[in-house]
C-alpha cells in the first residue's frame, strides 16, 4: 500500500540516520575517533603492503613426532633390558617399527611403547592415546601415529604457528597486522605499508628452534653414516670455516626454557652475540648439565645447524648465557627476535605473495574513485531524463544505497578493495534495476486507464516478485565467489552482495516513501510519467526521452532458428578457441612471478633481459609497461613454492645491479600447488553458480524456463570465454568475477521475460505461444535495455579509468552486458517456445473477470 504508518516511516528514517552515522567515521582519522566507532579499511592493493599466504610443513611434523618417539623408545628399552634391532622411523607410513630379539619380550615392549604414547583429548571429554601400538608373531612392534593424534598435532602446530609469526612480526614494528588462518595448514599475512618483505619472510621462514646437546666425541663425523642415537650436522668454526659435528640426537636443554634474547656485543673483543636467559626450570636443567660435563664441548644448534660448540669451563649456574658466532648487528637482532618469539614446531613456506608499493596503491584509489565518480554522473543523468521524478527519486535512494553499503562494510570491519570499489561502481548499475522495473510497470499501468494512486500501487506490488527472483539470481552468484574465491575477489562479492541486498530495500521501500510523500502533498490527477512538461521543473520532472516506442511489435520469433543458430556456431567456435590456442591464463591458474619495476632513469631493456635471463629462471618476459621508466617481469612458476621465494629474490638481486635505485613497485609471486587450487575453485564457483540458477529457476517456473535459463547462461558464458581468446584478455580471478556477475545480470535479464511469459500465459488463454512470446519480450523491451545501459554507463569508465588491474574486468562485462541482452531475446525465448510447446497451458484458468478488472497476478 502506498499508506505508511508513523512507526513505519520512523523506522526507515531511523535505518538511513543510523547508516550515515556510521558511515561518518569512514572520513576521519582512525586516532581522532572513540574505541567504539568502527571504519572500513583499505586493501593492501589501494594502501600499499605485502600479503603473504603461509603453508605449515605438517611432514615436519609427524617426523618430529616420530623421532622423538623413536629415541625414546632406545632410551625405554635399554632401560628396561629389553634387545631389539632395526629401530627405525618410517615418516611416510606415519610409524616407527623395530624387532625385539627375544619373541617373548614382545607383550613388555608393546606395554612400553604405549606408555610414551601422548594423551589427545577427546570431544566427550575423555582421552585417546596419539600412537596405536601393535605386535607381530615374530617380535616386530609397530607403533603408528592415529588420525587423531594427525589431527591433534596439525591443529597445535597452526595455532602455535600463528601466535608465533603474531609475536615475530611484532617484534618488527609493523602496525596493523592481520594474521588469520586459512584452511588447514595456512596462515595469511597481510602487512600494510611494508614496500619489501624480504626481512619479514626471512624471519617467518625460520623455525628457530634452539637446542643444546653434547657432542658425541667418539663419533668420526666424516664417516658416511652416523651411529644410532647420533646426527651430523654442518656449522661454522670460529675461522668461518664450514665443518661437520657429531651432535647427540638428546636434547639436554631446550630453547623452549628461554625468557629473553637480547642483541650486543662482547666487552672482551667487540663481537656481536646474543645474550640470553633461562627461566627457573632451564636454569636448572642449564647447571646439571655443565656441572656434568665440564671440559666436553656442548653445541648451541639452532634449525638443524651447529651455530657454535664451545668446550664447558666451568658450570653455569646462573641462568644466563650468550651465542656468539660470526655475527653482524643485524644477524643478532634478528636472532634474538626469533628466539624470544619462541620456536615455530614446524617450518613455514611462503606460497603466495603479493606486494604493492604506495605508489601503485595511491595510482589506484585514484582510479577508483574517478571511475566510481564518472559512473555516478553518467548514471544519475540518464535516470533522471529517462524516468523524470521517479528517476530522480531513485538517484536519492542510490545515493543512500551507496551511505548504506559502505557502512555495512564499517560494521563488518570489512577491507575495502580495488576489486570491490570495482563492485560498488557495478551496484550503480544494477542498483536502479528494481527502480526501472518498477517505473515501467506504472507507465504500464498509467497507459491501461488506472487512476494515479492505482497505477502507483500497482506498479510497486506487481514488480516486488520479480525484483526478489531477479536479484537473488545476482545473489547467488556472488555467494559462490565468496566461497571459492580468494583475496580481493572476496571483496568483491562482499560488496556486490551487500549492495544487491540493500538496494532491493531502497527501491521497494525508500522510494516508495518518497513517492508517498509526494503524492500526498500534490494530490496528482496524472503522474509525470508520460509526455513533457512545461518550463524546467516541468522538462525534469517527466521523462525526455525513451530508448525504443512504448508500443512495438518487432516479431522477434521469427528469427528464432537463425538465433539459435548463430549462437551454437559462435560458442562452439569459443570452445574450441578456449583449447587452442586457449585461454591466456593469468598468474592466478597458472602460477609464477610478476614484477612491476621503475628504474631511475629510462629503462635498459636489454641489460635488464640479459641479466635476469642469466639467473636460468626459465623463459623470461620483459616489456615496457606504461611509462619508459616502468617495466613488467613475468617468469614462470619455479616448481616448489621455494624455489618461487628464492627466484623473485635473485630478480630483485639482477634488477639492482643493472640499474642500482630501481623501486620494485608490485610482486606477484604464486606457486603451482596455489594456482591449480585457484583455478579448481574458479571453475568451481562459475559451475556452482549456474547450477543453483537452475535449480531456483525450475522451483520458481516451469520445468522449460529452468532449461532454457541455464542452456543460455552456458551460451553466453561460452561467448564471453571466446571474447576473452580473441582480444588476449587474461583469465584469472578477476575475471572470473567478471564473468560471474554477467551471469548474475543475465540471469536477472531472463527472469523478468520470463516473469511476463508466466503472466501472459495467465492473462491469455487463446493466443498462440508464438504471439505470446513475442509480446511479452515487447512488453519488456524498454526494461532490458533501460538496465543494460544503466550496467553499461557504469561499466565504461571502469574500462576508461580503471587502469590495468580493471580493464579486463570492465572490457568483459561490456562484452557480457550486450551478449546478455540479445540472448534473452535471441536464445532463452526460442528455447522456451520449443520446448513449451502444447504444455504451458496446464493448469486452472484465471477468471476473466480478474484479468478484466486488472487484478494483480504473476508473481
Amino acid at each position: 500500500m502506498m499508506f505508511f504508518a508513523r512507526w513505519k516511516t520512523a523506522a526507515i528514517l531511523a535505518v538511513i540516520l543510523l547508516g550515515a552515522l556510521v558511515c561518518v567515521p569512514n572520513f576521519f582519522p582512525r586516532s581522532a575517533l572513540p574505541s567504539w566507532a568502527r571504519q572500513f579499511s583499505l586493501g593492501l592493493d589501494l594502501r600499499g603492503g605485502s600479503y603473504l599466504l603461509l603453508e605449515v610443513d605438517l611432514n615436519a611434523v609427524v617426523r618430529e613426532r616420530l623421532e622423538s618417539l623413536a629415541d625414546s623408545a632406545r632410551t625405554r628399552l635399554r632401560q628396561q633390558n629389553i634387545g631389539y634391532v632395526n629401530l627405525a622411523a618410517d615418516p611416510a607410513g606415519r610409524r616407527i617399527g623395530f624387532r625385539v630379539r627375544d619373541a617373548a619380550q614382545a607383550g613388555a615392549a608393546v606395554a612400553q611403547m604405549r606408555e610414551l604414547a601422548n594423551q589427545i583429548p577427546t570431544s566427550l571429554g575423555a582421552s585417546t592415546p596419539d600412537i596405536e601400538v601393535t605386535s607381530a608373531p615374530d617380535g616386530t612392534v609397530t607403533a603408528t601415529l592415529t588420525e587423531a593424534g594427525l589431527r591433534a598435532k596439525a591443529t597445535a602446530a597452526v595455532e602455535q604457528s600463528i601466535e608465533i609469526v603474531r609475536r615475530r612480526i611484532d617484534e618488527t614494528g609493523v602496525a596493523e597486522a592481520l594474521i588469520a588462518r586459512q584452511g588447514q595448514n595456512r596462515i595469511l599475512v597481510q602487512l600494510p605499508g611494508v614496500e619489501d618483505p624480504n626481512r619479514i619472510k626471512d624471519l617467518l621462514g625460520k623455525t628457530a628452534r634452539m637446542t643444546f646437546h653434547l657432542l658425541d666425541e667418539t663419533a668420526n663425523p666424516a664417516a658416511a653414516t652416523p651411529p644410532p642415537g647420533v646426527m651430523f650436522l654442518s656449522g661454522e668454526s670460529r675461522t668461518g670455516q664450514t665443518e661437520r659435528y657429531a651432535v647427540r640426537r638428546r636434547v639436554e636443554v631446550d630453547g623452549a626454557n628461554l625468557t629473553d634474547a637480547r642483541a650486543g656485543q662482547d666487552n672482551r673483543n667487540g663481537d656481536w652475540v646474543v645474550n640470553f636467559t633461562f627461566d627457573s626450570a632451564g636454569t636448572r636443567r642449564f647447571a646439571d648439565v655443565t656441572r656434568g660435563n665440564v671440559g666436553r664441548p656442548f653445541a648451541i644448534v639452532l634449525d638443524e645447524k651447529v651455530i657454535t660448540a664451545p668446550v664447558i669451563r666451568e658450570p653455569i649456574t646462573g641462568g644466563r648465557g650468550q651465542i656468539s658466532g660470526n655475527f653482524n648487528a643485524k644477524s643478532a637482532a634478528d636472532l634474538a627476535v626469533l628466539l624470544r618469539a619462541g620456536a615455530l614446531p614446524a617450518p613455514l613456506t611462503v606460497v603466495e605473495e603479493r606486494t604493492v608499493g604506495p605508489e601503485l596503491g595511491a595510482d589506484a584509489i585514484r582510479a577508483g574513485v574517478l571511475a566510481l565518480t564518472a559512473g555516478a554522473v553518467f548514471v544519475f543523468l540518464y535516470m533522471g531524463f529517462a524516468y523524470g521524478l521517479f528517476g530522480w527519486f531513485a538517484n536519492i535512494a542510490l545515493l543512500v544505497n551507496i551511505m548504506l553499503m559502505l557502512s555495512a562494510l564499517s560494521l563488518l570491519e570489512a577491507t575495502l578493495t580495488l576489486p570491490g570499489i570495482a563492485g560498488i561502481v557495478l551496484t550503480l548499475g544494477t542498483a536502479l534495476d528494481a527502480n526501472i522495473l518498477i517505473n515501467e510497470r506504472i507507465r504500464e499501468e498509467v497507459k491501461n486507464g488506472r487512476t494515479a494512486i492505482s497505477a502507483l500501487e500497482a506498479g510497486f506490488t506487481k514488480a516486488s516478485g520479480t525484483i526478489m527472483d531477479s536479484n537473488l539470481t545476482n545473489l547467488f552468484a556472488m555467494v559462490c565467489l565468496y566461497i571459492f574465491g580468494s583475496g580481493p575477489v572476496k571483496g568483491f562479492a562482499v560488496t556486490v552482495g551487500i549492495g544487491t541486498i540493500v538496494q532491493m530495500w531502497t527501491a521497494t521501500t525508500l522510494v516508495r516513501l518518497m513517492v508517498s510523500w509526494w503524492y500526498r502533498a500534490k494530490r496528482p490527477k496524472e503522474l509525470p510519467v508520460l509526455g513533457r512538461g512545461r518550463g524546467l521543473l516541468g522538462l525534469l520532472a517527466h521523462p525526455m526521452f525513451r530508448l525504443v516506442p512504448d508500443v512495438t511489435k518487432i516479431p522477434f520469433m521469427k528469427g528464432a532458428r537463425a538465433g539459435l543458430m548463430v549462437s551454437a556456431v559462435l560458442s562452439t567456435l569459443s570452445l574450441i578457441g578456449a583449447f587452442y590456442p586457449g585461454l591466456q591464463k593469468g598468474i592466478d591458474f597458472k602460477g609464477g612471478i610478476v614484477m612491476e619495476v621503475r628504474t631511475p632513469e629510462a629503462a635498459n631493456l636489454a641489460a635488464l633481459r640479459a641479466a635476469v635471463a642469466g639467473l636460468d629462471l626459465g623463459d623470461v618476459g620483459l616489456q615496457q609497461f606504461g611509462d619508459e621508466s616502468t617495466v613488467l617481469v613475468r617468469l614462470p612458476a619455479q616448481g616448489e613454492e621455494g624455489a618461487t621465494q628464492a627466484a623473485v629474490n635473485a630478480v630483485r638481486g639482477a634488477v639492482e645491479g643493472v640499474a642500482p635505485g630501481a623501486r620494485i613497485l608490485r610482486v606477484e609471486a604464486v606457486g603451482n600447488r596455489i594456482s591449480d587450487e585457484l583455478f579448481r575453485g574458479g571453475l568451481l564457483a562459475l559451475g556452482l553458480s549456474l547450477l543453483v540458477m537452475l535449480f531456483y529457476i525450475w522451483f520458481r517456473f516451469e520445468w522449460q524456463f529452468g532449461v532454457a535459463a541455464i542452456a543460455t547462461l552456458i551460451l553466453d558464458t561460452t561467448k564471453t570465454v571466446g571474447f576473452m581468446v580473441l582480444f588476449g584478455v587474461e583469465f584469472n580471478l578477476t575475471t572470473v568475477a567478471a564473468i560471474l556477475t554477467v551471469i548474475g545480470f543475465s540471469a536477472n535479464d531472463k527472469v523478468v521475460v520470463f516473469d511476463r511469459m508466466r503472466e501472459n500465459l495467465r492473462k491469455y488463454k487463446q493466443m498462440p505461444l508464438r504471439e505470446l512470446v513475442d509480446l511479452s519480450i515487447n512488453e519488456t523491451l524498454n526494461r532490458s535495455l533501460g538496465t543494460s545501459m544503466t550496467l553499461l554507463l557504469s561499466a565504461v569508465p571502469l574500462a576508461i579509468f580503471g587502469g590495468d588491474t580493471l580493464s579486463g574486468f570492465a572490457w568483459v562485462m561490456l562484452f557480457g552486458i550486450v551478449v546478455s541482452a540479445s540472448s534473452s531475446v535471441f536464445i532463452a525465448a526460442p528455447i522456451v517456445l520449443f520446448t513449451g510447446k502444447d504444455r504451458l497451458r496446464r493448469g486452472e484458468p484465471t477468471p476473466p473477470a480478474a484479468a478484466k478488472a486488472g487484478a494483480p497476478v504473476g508473481i
